[in-house]
């Protein structure tokens, strides 16, 4: 399979992933326990925090920045901060502690009971973000996991799964950003 009928096939593929995502009743549901809980967290002033490592930073950054500067309304901003952006101090860390030890520092920091954490990890696996998400909740953070299908070690931690149904990376990636679009959307209907 060459040029045009690759792009299209990847295309399907990616169509198809979220044509499961839609038929996932819980996946559905569990958006909406989402949106509730970033709204709750909001409306009592709290704070929203996103991880994840490399392209699954990038959503935590991208999500992030859709709330605290605006989505489709123009409105207050929304405290939400993807926890990867200070590089000073996750070398430090990195370097002085662990790697795996980066975030759950940050939370140890910055979280308060009734902060919303949302760990992104395709795997569900990654140390960094499960550290994050034990240490969240010690500290009575609300723990929302964006996984692939199994949901790895993140799925007992979070409070809230949302688990793609699938197992490739580039697809469950996808439907993250498509998730956190629309639980950006909901929430800001809801707050605005």
């Amino acid at each position: 399979m060459e040029g045009v009928e690759k792009v299209r096939s990847i295309v399907k593929d990616s169509i198809e992933t979220k044509e499961r995502l839609l038929a996932s009743d819980a996946v559905v549901a569990a958006m909406e326990k989402a949106t509730d809980a970033w709204v709750e967290c909001l409306k009592a002033d709290g704070k929203i925090l996103f991880c994840g490592n490399g392209g699954s930073a990038a959503d935590a950054q991208h999500i992030a920045a859709e709330l605290s500067g605006r989505f489709y309304k123009d409105r207050d901003p929304l405290f939400a901060e993807a926890l990867h952006v200070n590089t000073s101090y996750l070398t430090a860390v990195a370097n002085d502690y662990s790697y795996d030890e980066i975030y759950a520092r940050l939370i140890k920091a910055k979280g308060r009971k009734g902060d919303v954490l949302v760990g992104i990890s395709t795997s569900g696996n990654s140390g960094n973000v499960v550290r994050a998400m034990e240490q969240g909740k010690e500290q009575g953070m609300v723990l929302i996991g964006m996984t692939g299908e199994t949901g790895g070690k993140m799925a007992e931690l979070s409070d809230i799964l949302l688990n793609v149904p699938s197992k490739d990376t580039p697809r469950i990636q996808e439907c993250h950003i498509l998730m956190g679009h629309i639980i950006c959307q909901l929430t800001e209907e809801r707050l605005f």
